[in-house]
């Protein structure tokens, strides 16, 4: 007999799923081990009802939005009715549904007197996952055998026993243990708080109840982004953006992406894109996915919820083997980057749907990089971190905000104080760098540079970045954002610019420094504000010969604002 809801109910319940998963995400970071974990916030948390559907995610990253409902898939394929009570099952692998080996799913049924009713849901990156680099996440392997570990769907936990054999198999395949199996554990400790709080609201409400009111969250979520897709401008619109190189081919990598509006569904195809990389930077097609859900969700009213209703009116298609779909074994460890770029081409598509809503693109180069070694004991060491601190592209109304992260991310950086304690390195420079925003009526957010000095014997060390020959682009005049660099020992005789998906050996004294690339800018430059230009250079974000050659915009030698000189070189430029 179907059950009945009253809309007030439904909203508690709908806070209260929202509640647990945020209860969970805190456990995450106050258990966690690792930097990459407890410091830069990448992982996720979520809950699910029985038949795998989405209800409730937690205040994490946005691009797992749509990643853990495939990767429960693959456990529920492969173990079908074989789900009991104290079940935790493990997934990591990319091709049962898991996103790439870094990230541990784990899923735990919950269950009312033997009726299953939901799962809990926790992903988190490791540190390091085994293979052949350090960390995991190396641009240049060729196959996915060489990136690590594969978990397939399994069980970590069986009706409430530890499968030791898996968890010894984990331990002894990863080169930093201790955070590794503490990063697991502090997942555990969060899936079992979601089982504790789901089980609470069944006890409050009803089994039965419980049941549909999950179903008519889906179906309200469902219905409401329904509505925003059909206030949205109908049509069909196409962009394209570029990654550099996989770092092994130097062919740069296009992303296609056509995006069509009928009624109250949106459909994306990404016919025309590159075919797979050589190198580990492929997304697979449930990270695909995830990233242009993510974007939407960017797009329309922010009060709706993510869940599995948002994603039903969305029809996403790549032909099989394009560089967002591609097929077994193709590597995908550094798959973050391309996730990147799918979420800037689908910005770009919708900056011509909807002008005047939609920023310039943000920059940072999407940085991840590595170092690993041994300390003189032979213990490993391994200091991972994704350099994802903006900066946000400019429009439609304000500047891009400076060291920010992008608007499908909610990392952060890992503090310095932590590095340093915990790891052979030492940072010696972390600060905004002047005139690396795209100049516009909105600039730019200005890039980050960061000085990383080697203090072991050696240490292996692994770069991915981006953004070096196609730099983030501007909006409605707005000029494009600076380049990403890489440079080894700057300012010494054994300078070097590095590419930038690298793998190499650092020697102890050598010194990494990254720029990062610079946010695009939005709207014409010479519209800018010349009192902004002047607070810009009073704070020394730009230059005075920057605002002199990009704003038309005359600070005299005492950081005064010439007008009359700016309204004349102004003119002039404009006659141009």
């Amino acid at each position: 007999m179907m059950q009945t809801t009253d809309p007030v109910t439904r909203e508690i319940i709908k806070n209260a799923l929202m509640s647990a998963a945020d209860t969970m995400a805190l456990t995450v970071v106050r258990t966690a081990r690792s930097a990459v974990i407890k410091h830069g916030m990448d992982f996720s948390t979520a809950l699910f009802n029985a038949e795998g559907q989405q209800v409730a995610q937690g205040l994490t990253l946005p691009p797992h939005l749509g990643s853990m409902a495939p990767a429960l898939e693959g456990v529920m394929n492969a173990f079908g009715d074989d789900v009991k009570p104290g079940d935790i099952f493990a997934n990591n692998d990319p091709y049962e549904g898991a996103s790439h080996l870094p990230d541990i799913f784990l899923f735990k049924p919950i269950f009312v007197n033997d009726v299953l009713i939901g799962w809990s849901c926790c992903i988190g990156h490791q540190t390091d996952i085994g293979g052949r680099v350090a960390g995991g996440n190396a641009c240049d392997n060729t196959e996915i055998y060489q990136e690590g570990l594969i978990l397939p769907p399994l069980k970590l936990y069986e009706e409430g026993e530890l499968n030791r054999a898996v968890w010894r198999i984990l331990e002894k395949n990863v080169r930093v243990p201790d955070k590794v199996l503490g990063d697991v554990q502090a997942l555990l400790a969060a899936v079992r708080f979601g089982e504790r709080d789901l089980l609470r609201l069944v006890d409050e409400y009803g089994l039965e109840e419980m049941k549909s009111y999950m179903a008519d969250i889906l179906d309200t979520t469902e219905a409401l982004t329904r509505a925003e897709i059909s206030s949205l401008p109908q049509g069909e619109w196409n962009f394209v953006d570029h990654i550099d190189n996989d770092g092994i081919d130097p062919q740069s990598i296009d992303i296609h992406v056509n995006v069509r509006i009928d009624g109250d569904e949106v459909f994306v195809d990404f016919d025309g894109t590159s075919p797979q990389a050589k190198g580990s930077i492929n997304p697979n097609f449930a990270y695909t996915k995830s990233n242009v859900y993510a974007v939407m969700k960017c797009l329309i009213d922010p009060a709706i919820q993510s869940n599995s209703g948002f994603f039903r009116p969305f029809s996403i298609t790549a032909p099989e083997g394009c560089f967002v779909n591609p097929q077994h074994p193709a590597p995908v460890a550094a798959r973050g980057l391309a996730g990147f770029r799918i979420c800037q081409a689908m910005f770009g598509a919708m900056a011509q749907a909807l002008p005047g809503r939609v920023p310039a693109a943000w920059g940072g180069g999407e940085i991840g990089l590595s170092f690993g070694g041994y300390h003189p004991n032979r213990k490993a060491w391994v200091y991972l971190e994704f350099n994802n601190d903006g900066p946000r592209g400019g429009g439609p109304s304000i500047d891009g905000a400076d060291g920010l992260a992008s608007p499908v991310l909610n990392m952060a950086n890992t503090p310095i104080e932590s590095i340093e304690s915990d790891q052979p390195l030492l940072v010696e420079r972390f600060g905004l760098v002047p005139d690396t925003g795209g100049a516009g009526q909105f600039r730019g957010g200005l890039g980050i540079v960061r000085e990383f000095r080697v203090l072991a014997e050696e240490a292996t060390f692994q770069l991915r970045s981006d953004r070096t020959n196609f730099r983030p682009w501007g909006v409605d005049g707005g000029k494009d954002g600076t380049p990403t660099q890489n440079i080894l020992n700057p300012g010494t005789p054994e300078e070097q610019e590095l590419p930038g998906k690298h793998l190499m050996t650092l020697k102890k004294g050598d010194l990494y420094r990254v720029i990062q690339a610079g946010a695009g800018g939005y709207g014409s430059p010479l519209s800018r504000d010349p009192y902004a230009v002047l607070e810009d250079v009073q704070q020394e974000k730009l230059t005075r010969e920057y605002a002199r050659a990009e704003y038309g915009v005359v600070v005299d030698d005492a950081g005064e604002l010439d007008l009359l000189a700016t309204e004349q070189l102004r003119d002039e430029l404009t006659s141009r």
